[in-house]
């Protein structure tokens, strides 16, 4: 492995958001860089140097060591030297608007997710089996009223984890739809259809001004919720995360507002994105479809895998805390390590064939979810909800294929179909 610093031009394109419109193509930059870059430097203009980690293990062996591997000093995306030292300026010297679970190290990391983690455990979540699966079925439903033609991804895909989360959090159908459209301008902020109305994403100024925006509008809406639920708690998320204590104090006001915003966007646009692109193969895959019918044993499968094939967060940045060897590379202290989850997932190495998609792969220790103690605190929330989904859709399914181009948003962080257009017939 001599290669130590990737090619400009070729790392330049994984930092652009447009990129990553075009699945086919970022797939094929990430085997180039596996194959000859593997643990590599990208020093692209106008950015600080950062490892660029494409291997499967070493993106393990990396998030597995939280105190030597950092979430909170720097930004947990890629960010310019210009962006960066305009959040600084921006917030009086912190890295990020938001705190969330994401941008924590330990031990405040551990204690803020143990405010919830009960009530994500897999036992807590299996009793919201039924009131998921009537969310499902109400969709299946639509799906069925919508045959023979449908925008999946826009029409479905978009809302029903919304409303499975934010059901359970406590937040009315009536704000769902303001919650959906913050969820799209945090994280698809550089999409023409998706981003805010009338921001500039070529200005990183007004990348930030979008930000503080979403995180000013969540603010002025769960302050409110927040003094509801310490006056009459109830049987919700809303009301654990209002009264949640971090060693014997209430939480702070960023940190609880930080809370809910996180289960307001990626609590459902990251199960959005995987629903989305599980039904796109399921269209353009021949056979598939039929092999889920024969054999609904295998949708538990299909569910796992369709989170490796998606793998709706692409990347994460961290910072090193000190001096570390990590494939024979010598980190140093301060240094930006890009993790590249989307590669981690299609490493030749730790997936036989990891180009075809097999409902049946076993193992299948895919980090759609992330690894280690950063690991999404909702996943058993997000694997009960597509699997109630589809056990629902698909003994219904009679025909289905793609009815026109399916496309990806334009986004380097979250990144998931945002048009599945289908022609489809279903049993009533």
């Amino acid at each position: 492995m001599d290669n130590l610093k990737i090619p400009v031009e070729l790392a330049a394109q994984i930092y652009n958001p447009a990129t990553f419109g075009d699945r086919n193509r970022v797939n094929e930059i990430f085997k180039i860089l596996r194959r000859d870059y593997p643990l590599s430097i990208a020093e692209v203009p106008g950015y600080d140097p950062h490892w660029i980690v494409t291997k499967y293990d070493d993106i393990r062996e990396i998030t597995r060591q939280d105190e030597l591997f950092l979430s909170s000093v720097r930004s947990k995306t890629l960010a310019s030297q210009h962006a960066e030292q305009l959040m600084r300026d921006y917030t009086g010297g912190l890295p990020h608007i938001f705190r969330t679970l994401v941008h924590m190290d330990e031990p405040e990391h551990t204690e803020y997710r143990n405010v919830t983690a009960a009530h994500f455990m897999p036992q807590a979540v299996a009793k919201l089996e039924p009131k998921v699966r009537e969310i499902a079925k109400r969709y299946a439903d639509r799906l069925a009223g919508m045959a023979p033609h449908c925008d999946f991804a826009w029409d479905l895909a978009f809302y029903y984890p919304l409303e499975v989360i934010l059901s359970v959090v406590g937040i009315p159908e009536k704000d769902h739809e303001k919650m959906l459209r913050l969820t799209q301008w945090l994280f698809t902020y550089a999409d023409p259809e998706l981003k805010r109305p009338g921001s500039n994403v070529t200005d990183p100024g007004e990348i930030i001004k979008t930000w503080d925006l979403v995180y000013a509008e969540f603010k002025d809406y769960y302050d409110k919720v927040i003094a509801d639920r310490r006056a009459h708690p109830r049987d919700d998320i809303a009301s654990v995360i209002a009264n949640g204590q971090v060693r014997g104090c209430p939480m702070e006001n960023r940190a609880a507002i930080s809370y809910f915003a996180i289960a307001s966007t990626a609590g459902h646009d990251t199960t959005s994105a995987t629903t989305g692109m599980a039904m796109w193969k399921l269209a353009e895959e021949p056979g598939l479809l039929q092999r889920l019918k024969d054999n609904p044993k295998l949708i538990a499968g299909f569910v796992e895998e369709s989170i490796r094939w998606a793998t709706p967060i692409q990347q994460f940045v961290r910072s090193a805390k000190e001096d570390y060897v990590l494939r024979g590379r010598q980190i140093k202290k301060g240094d930006l390590l890009y993790l590249s989850y989307i590669s981690g997932n299609r490493d030749e190495d730790a997936f036989e064939d990891p180009f075809t998609f097999k409902p049946d792969r076993s193992p299948n220790r895919h980090i759609g979810f992330g690894y280690g103690t950063h690991i999404c605190l909702g996943q058993h929330l997000a694997r009960l909800e597509m699997r109630c989904f589809w056990e629902e859709v698909i003994p219904r399914l009679k025909h289905l294929e793609m009815g026109g181009e399916g496309r990806m948003t334009e986004s380097e962080l979250v990144c998931g179909p945002k048009h599945v257009p289908i022609t489809f017939e279903m049993a009533a």
